[in-house]
């Protein structure tokens, strides 16, 4: 199974973000101040492929919390009409709702602000080290294999710190099993960046089709920065070329062995499912062993990686219903939609 490779303070790609642009400032000062981590994610934090600027964008966030019924609380008494019909429940109620259901995010949408509109998702600290760590529901996780924005960056002891880097680490060994011996840098991070919408629903109805490539393409420094210090602790298996942007790896038993064993722990079992489908019962170390001289072993990962994120989608779609209230969910799906058919046509 996969083992944290913890380093006493772990250093992110984002330690050295000092300033933040005024609108993101003015969002902190919205909401209540015990966020333990909090990013934007998305085209309202970072331009992409096909729009012109951020600025008209929705703009989402992601809050970490240690106590989310604190949180709740906090936040029920600052923001109530940020809540939808729920909030009568009150903050425990809310918080365990948050905490039973979907990927463990509390999402309220459709928020409007002094710059626009807004979202933002709630999940408390513990649950997202299980994600980041073991990738439980490859959520958040996975919205943080791609360049994001930090609000609040984990205090250097905080253990969402190691998780986050383990995180990283973990989509570029998924991804290495994924791709042929020899690629470019630029598909390396198509692929990372597509494995949390590989089985995801909404990539069929709901998304916009050429997502991935919009992320990738305009952010491709962004990624660099993210994942080029990974690559010294590769040097035996595969050597990427800054200059060209030319990546070649070892593709061998050896090498996918290495990988399969490095998987997150949710990603590793869900490995072994697949493998072991005809009902012959065989554990970890016996499927790894053989999966990694099968030809079909990127295709068993691939759709292990799909396995986990069709669940967590569905489930946390059907859980954003009732938080986000029922015209609202309306009213965010037509917006998902009218972007889908926009994608359509430019691409047809």
């Amino acid at each position: 199974m996969a083992t944290p490779r913890f380093s006493t303070i772990a250093r992110l790609p984002w330690d050295h973000v000092s300033h933040l642009p005024e609108k993101f400032e003015h969002i902190l000062k919205i909401f209540p101040d015990n966020l333990k981590f909090a990013f934007a994610y998305g085209s309202g934090a970072f331009r992409q492929h096909g729009h012109k600027s951020t600025e008209e964008n929705v703009v989402d966030l992601i809050f970490a919390v240690d106590n989310p019924e604190e949180f709740h609380r906090d936040n029920l008494r600052m923001n109530p009409k940020h809540y939808s019909s729920l909030k009568y429940l009150g903050p425990h109620s809310l918080a365990s709702f948050q905490e039973r259901w979907g990927a463990r995010v509390y999402f309220n949408t459709l928020v409007p602000y002094q710059y626009g509109v807004l979202k933002y998702g709630v999940i408390s600290s513990s649950s997202l080290i299980a994600d980041l760590l073991d990738w439980e529901w490859l959520y958040i996780s996975g919205r943080l294999h791609k360049p994001v924005l930090p609000l609040i960056v984990p205090d250097v002891l905080h253990p969402v710190r190691s998780a986050l880097q383990v995180n990283l680490q973990s989509a570029l060994h998924a991804a290495l099993i994924l791709l042929p011996d020899m690629f470019h840098e630029e598909m390396l991070y198509r692929t990372i960046a597509g494995l949390s919408y590989s089985g995801d629903f909404r990539m069929t109805f709901g998304e916009d089709r050429n997502k991935v490539n919009n992320i990738v393409r305009p952010q491709i420094e962004k990624f660099r920065e993210i994942y080029s210090p990974l690559w010294p602790s590769l040097v035996a298996w595969a050597e990427f070329n800054t200059t060209t942007g030319r990546c070649e790896q070892d593709t061998s038993p050896a090498a996918r062995l290495f990988h399969l064993n490095l998987l997150p722990k949710r990603l590793q079992q869900a490995v072994v499912d697949q493998w072991n489908r005809d009902g012959r019962w065989q554990d970890v170390e016996d499927v790894f062993r053989a999966a990694a001289y099968d030809t079909e072993c990127p295709e068993i990962v691939k759709e292990a990686v799909q396995k986990i994120v069709k669940t967590s989608s569905w489930t946390q779609s059907l859980k954003n219903i009732p938080t986000a209230g029922i015209f609202k969910s309306i009213r965010y799906s037509f917006a998902k939609v009218k972007k889908m058919w926009k994608s359509l046509k430019k691409s047809s």
